[in-house]
């Protein structure tokens, strides 16, 4: 079994763990990289790294694409329940969870073990770190309160792993977004779009469905190197590993980057008054929340996507391949497929309108090129849950 050492401070790396989005691993794996952490191994929507309590700091306020990072206490062997009791038993919980916090097993997962009933692992390994709180503690029972140390886990052809949770709310809820609208896309799929496309802050970025702003919203941080969860609370600082000098360093290095001089030119457009109206709103908390001024911040525009054009003021020559990166209206999500379709059929006007620019577009119908008639230069799976979505990329319209 493999245990953390000199906690409370991780002053040595260990493992943790990155959930994701099937299908976006290798855009977490490279950020996590360039956070200048060791990736370990990276698959089905979890990338595992090494990190000490400063890297722990960096990952859950610099990532983009994760949804949470969790802390591996431990990982064993276990083909019975006496086996994962005692192991659990054995994890040295003291050197994470106070005494005054209580305890959840959030979510368990098994896949091709001998362990197979998830209700029966999770009762099995909250009486165990229970036992060992109590004992160490003396306490007869542990504290009942609204916030608790959560904990999940994965059993994969019988080996545990216990990752304790350090984010608290998920990784995406960023706290821009007033409220979603209709069907919002999540925040570190929108990232993951924006990263997978390759786009940089140098090239135009237009969404002509921008709904209330989610891809414009991830946009502007990246290209104002605004760390996304500056603005959240996280869950470390609950657990006896937090060090709030280290905490406050992190925060410091990562508001120092944000530039909002850069010459941007993101802006995007939807049909519904009310979504652009949501829209101003997200993207003016961004700014209030990291002191940019209003001027820098775009003005979205109600228009129909087939009205759409590039609004950016000058000469694009010097960089004439913008980038369309949009999340068009969900057939299923919405309750209407058959109008989804018509609406990926009409997108063949964005040639016109923005010749020579790529497009991006992620849509929960595999068949996307069919209506909008072309084929995409390349297609992914991106599975958040129960329903995959399909990204799509074309090199030129």
């Amino acid at each position: 079994m493999e245990n953390p050492k000199n906690s409370p401070t991780l002053r040595n790396a260990i493992n943790a763990v990155a959930l994701c989005a099937v299908g976006t691993e290798k855009v977490v794996s490279n950020e996590i990289k360039k956070l200048d952490l060791a990736v370990v191994e990276s698959g089905f929507g979890r990338v595992r790294f090494r990190a000490n309590t400063e890297g722990l700091y960096r990952s859950l306020i610099g990532l983009r694409a994760a949804d949470r990072v969790l802390l591996e206490t431990c990982r064993f062997h276990a083909v019975d329940f006496d086996a994962l009791f005692n192991e659990v038993l054995a994890v040295h919980w003291e050197r994470f969870v106070p005494a005054h916090l209580g305890i959840k097993v959030a979510k368990v997962r098994s896949n091709r073990s001998r362990l197979r009933a998830e209700t029966s692992i999770q009762a099995m390994v909250h009486k165990a770190m229970a036992q060992r709180l109590c004992r160490v503690y003396s306490l007869a029972r542990l504290p009942e309160t609204d916030t608790a140390a959560e904990v999940r886990v994965y059993v994969e052809k019988d080996t545990v792993s216990l990752l304790l949770d350090l984010s608290g709310a998920p990784l995406f809820k960023r706290g821009y977004r007033e409220k979603g609208g209709i069907a919002p896309l999540r925040e570190t799929t929108a990232a993951s779009l924006l990263l997978l496309s390759n786009w940089r802050r140098k090239y135009p970025l237009y969404d002509p469905f921008c709904g209330s702003g989610t891809i414009i919203a991830e946009a502007l941080m990246y290209a104002w190197d605004m760390a996304p969860g500056l603005g959240r609370d996280i869950a470390i600082s609950q657990l006896l590993i937090a060090d709030g000098k280290v905490e406050e360093k992190v925060r410091g290095e990562f508001r120092a980057k944000i530039n909002a001089e850069r010459r941007i030119r993101v802006s995007g457009s939807d049909a519904d008054a009310e979504s652009v109206r949501l829209a101003m709103s997200n993207l003016g908390s961004i700014g209030k929340s990291a002191g940019i001024p209003a001027s820098a911040v775009p003005e979205i525009r109600q228009v129909p996507m087939d009205q759409a054009q590039p609004p950016f003021d000058g000469n694009l020559d010097d960089d004439p391949a913008g980038f369309i990166v949009t999340n068009p209206p969900y057939g299923k999500r919405l309750g209407d497929q058959a109008a989804a379709q018509r609406t990926y059929a009409e997108m063949a006007v964005l040639a016109k309108r923005f010749p020579g620019w790529k497009l991006a577009v992620i849509c929960d119908h595999p068949g996307f090129e069919s209506f909008f008639g072309k084929k995409a230069d390349s297609c992914r799976e991106i599975s958040n849950g129960p329903d995959p979505a399909y990204f799509f990329q074309y090199g030129r319209l």
